[in-house]
């Protein structure tokens, strides 16, 4: 097996959204970047996702905004209604929320922000290698070995973002995913094809229903229309195969109301996702390997926060590296220890919350009748919930607010 002793500062394993945010963020800070994704070709699959301004501020301090904000669109609200009666039950004014935290919400096809975070690592320089399947890591005295079928490479630090089973967590965990019986449908359509509907082209607007929600916002710059289904599979509840089938994804929303029901058909009836995450583990870094994104932190979907959280990692780790830098002497050590300091506690409460508010959404009876007359009743205005969340304090230590519960709701909206 041939050893390459890479020139490069640090090497990224994954080039999904997260690996390539940590690679540009990096090559920012005028460190020598190379990148290994194990597909042919770089591309992103899925469908539409929401970027709040704790992502979008960062995406601006990249330069990077005003491309996100001509492929993407801008809500007006957040708008939360009851999946049942399709009453409105909450909603967050976006307009509202871009003067208090600085930056705008945004919503764009997830091929769309990974195609302008791919340009800007050619731009940056990045070395960006294709067709490279990561199967171990091995820690050496001058940095860590990254281990694939055509031999190693080595370089004085390596960052992994190779996503929800990632190989280069087991070194630091032999934890597991943690799988929901809960099941998502997608579906990015043209616009034209719910002009006759009764939709809305300016909101996020989320469906919370008995074990099933359903997300709709409209796509680039209105052009395309995204919807999103989450429902509890009976049969995954039940630990039998055959899960997630449209039968079951009919049966789940028979009893929505009429704006939900309309939705259901243009879903894509072909492809169906089983919802994961893991549970929250203290510390991403060993040595000199370091986890971000999915493969650190992977949430349900709930708050919205999957991608954005592996923005801020690339954030922080850069800053703590430009830190060092500016200080006449990069000491990774310290660097990677503060980036450890910081991230693992903040989204240890991201996917814990996410997990409560699922619960939230999904509930029955007498419960869904209480959650709504509180909602019914919440001050727009009241953004003592997601402060913490779209606010700075993620990427600094020592600012714990108040934990989410159950008895006080507020937005936002995931999809």
């Amino acid at each position: 097996m041939s050893t390459i002793h890479s020139d490069t500062d640090v090497l990224v394993v994954g080039g999904g959204i997260g690996g390539l945010a940590t690679a540009l963020a990096l090559t920012r800070t005028g460190l020598r970047v190379r990148l290994l994704e194990r597909a042919p070709e770089f591309g992103e699959v899925g469908a539409g996702m929401q970027i709040a301004p704790n992502a979008t501020r960062i995406l601006d301090a990249w330069g990077l905004l005003p491309e996100v904000l001509s492929l993407g669109v801008q809500p007006g609200n957040l708008v939360m209604r009851d999946g049942v009666d399709g009453t409105v039950l909450t909603r967050l004014d976006l307009a509202d929320v871009r003067r208090r935290y600085g930056s705008p919400y945004v919503v764009i096809h997830r091929s769309d922000l990974h195609g302008i975070l791919l340009r800007a690592c050619r731009r940056g320089g990045v070395d960006l290698v294709n067709g490279v399947q990561v199967t171990g890591y091995e820690h050496l005295p001058q940095g860590v070995a990254v281990l694939h079928a055509g031999g190693a490479e080595v370089a004085p630090v390596v960052v992994a973002a190779d996503g929800l089973y990632s190989v280069a967590r087991r070194l630091i965990s032999d934890d597991e995913p943690v799988s929901s019986a809960y099941v998502a449908y997608r579906g990015a359509i043209p616009a034209a094809t719910v002009a006759n509907m009764d939709v809305s082209m300016s909101d996020v607007v989320v469906h919370v229903g008995p074990h099933s929600h359903f997300v709709q916002y409209p796509l680039r710059s209105g052009e395309m229309f995204n919807q999103v289904a989450v429902f509890r599979s009976p049969r995954a509840l039940a630990g039998e195969e055959g899960w997630g089938t449209p039968d079951e994804l009919d049966a789940a929303f028979a009893g929505c109301s009429e704006q939900v029901r309309a939705g259901l058909p243009l879903m894509w009836r072909d492809r169906w996702w089983r919802m994961y995450d893991r549970d929250p583990i203290p510390s991403w870094v060993q040595g000199r390997l370091a986890l971000t994104g999915d493969a650190a932190h992977p949430p349900l979907q709930y708050l919205a926060q999957g991608a954005v959280m592996a923005l801020e990692d690339a954030w922080v780790l850069a800053e703590h590296v430009r830190a060092g830098l500016a200080a006449g002497r990069l000491d990774w050590d310290a660097a990677l220890a503060a980036y450890d300091a910081v991230r693992p506690e903040h989204c240890r409460r991201v996917v814990t919350t996410a997990r409560s508010w699922g619960e939230l959404w999904h509930l029955t009876g007498a419960e869904r009748e209480a959650r709504n007359a509180f909602l019914r009743q919440r001050d727009v205005r009241d953004y003592g919930f997601v402060d913490w969340l779209y606010g700075p304090t993620a990427l600094t230590p020592g600012q714990e607010p108040a934990m989410f519960t159950p008895q006080r709701l507020a937005l936002p909206v995931g999809a």
